[in-house]
This record gives C-alpha cells, structure tokens and sequence, in this order.
C-alpha cells in the first residue's frame, strides 16, 4: 500500500505523473521556442509566430493554450476594437523560460563542434553501410 504523501512527489520518470506531461510541452518543438521568445517579453499573436520562425498559425496556439493551462503563460485579451490579445510569461513561465535561454546560449556557443560531430558520425556511418 502507498502512502498518501508518496502520490504527491513528482517524477518525471513515471508514466503517469503530471510533470511529464509538462515537459512534454515545455520541450517540445514549439513549447521551448515560445517561452524562449517570451522571456524576452510580452507578444502579440502574430508577432510571436513571426518571432519563432517556422511555427503554423495552429500549431503556435495549441502550443500557448498548453503552455497557459501549465500556468507558464499568460493570455491578456484588452478591450479595444478589435480585440488585441497579448501573451506573456507567469512567474513560474519566468523560472522555466531562463533555463530553457541557458541551455539555448549553450547550444549556440557549441554549435560547431555539434556539427563537427555529426559529420565524424555520419562519415563512420556512410562507410559501414557499404
């Protein structure tokens, strides 16, 4: 039998636990990118599909509408005509988003020998498939 305290620690690493499903969204193709971007401030719609190169119009808002139900963002509609939504990042968005630019700054300052890398694999690789 378990413990009642033992259902509320987290761990990713357990098929069932909600934080997996969180960082799912946190990094999957778009979600990372999105809160990247929005660490550097607020967005408009169109403004960030425009900012995370790449993204369709449907996949940036299922990603925003995962990503505020996680309670990472934050959707403002303001009362203008038409009606003008703004996204930005929540406190917990914030924390989430500054590590997600360290490892982007990381990656970038690493990208070479990423990419010398992958060319040793894929000529070690080309010469033992024939």
């Amino acid at each position: 039998m378990t413990e009642p305290a033992d259902d509320l620690i987290a761990s990713v690493f357990a098929r069932d636990c909600a934080s997996r499903h969180v960082m799912g969204d946190v990094t999957g193709r778009w979600g990372g990118l999105a809160l990247a971007a929005l660490h550097d401030g607020a967005y408009r719609f169109n403004a960030l599909r425009r900012r995370v190169d790449g993204v369709s119009e449907k996949m940036l808002a299922q990603t925003l509408q995962a990503l505020e139900r996680d309670g990472l963002v934050r959707r403002e509609v303001q009362a203008t005509i038409p009606p003008r939504v703004e996204y930005s990042l929540t406190p917990l968005g914030e924390r989430v988003a500054a590590k997600l630019k360290e490892l982007i700054e990381l990656l970038e300052s690493e990208i070479g020998q990423v990419l010398a890398a992958q060319r040793d694999y894929d000529r070690e690789h080309a010469a033992g498939v024939r």
